[in-house]
């Protein structure tokens, strides 16, 4: 995850060549992404578990359903946009049918394919949640920023997002297999 030290590396360089290691700037602004992501996740995982019971990960997969035509995605669609692979997504979809959230269908046109279905009581406790969602993600991050840095993250996000999610079909990529 982060760049090992100076000691280590001077000695894992001996004899090799030499990687493009982080400069003492860059590293900076990689400690301090790690550490602000790791923090913004858990805060935002907290309040969604004390505020609906739900991890950050679920709250997304009900955003989704909300978002799509008749509130039903294809669970590789669904996978896809969640970035998370089919089995962790597959026991997610589990945990909130237990909860009556979300409901399952077998796709008509494929037998192997499913549809997941945001059920009107999950679309009931993402709109009693959504309020105290959004402000705990802008008190955690919008509220800290000027308009210029919002912007700023905005695009850095894009850009970093763009270069690491391929464009050519077969990319191995968890939530594609």
């Amino acid at each position: 995850m982060d760049t090992p030290s100076t000691a280590v590396r001077t000695a894992a360089g001996q004899g090799a060549a030499e990687p493009r290691w982080l400069d003492d700037e860059e590293q900076r602004t990689w400690l301090a992404y790690v550490h602000a992501s790791t923090l913004l996740e858990d805060y935002l995982d907290r309040q969604l578990q004390r505020d609906a019971g739900m991890p950050h990960v679920y709250y997304g997969l009900l955003v989704q359903l909300s978002a799509a035509p008749r509130r039903r995605l294809r669970m590789t669609e669904l996978a896809r946009g969640s970035k998370i692979t089919r089995s962790r997504l597959s026991h997610a979809i589990a945990r909130l049918e237990k909860s009556g959230w979300v409901r399952r269908e077998d796709c008509p046109t494929d037998k192997r394919g499913q549809f997941a279905i945001l059920t009107d009581a999950g679309y009931e406790v993402l709109s009693q949640t959504a309020p105290g969602h959004v402000q705990a993600v802008r008190q955690a991050l919008f509220d800290r920023l000027s308009r210029e840095q919002q912007k700023s993250l905005g695009e850095i996000m894009r850009i970093v997002a763009e270069g690491l999610q391929p464009k050519e079909a077969g990319a191995d990529l968890p939530w594609l297999r």
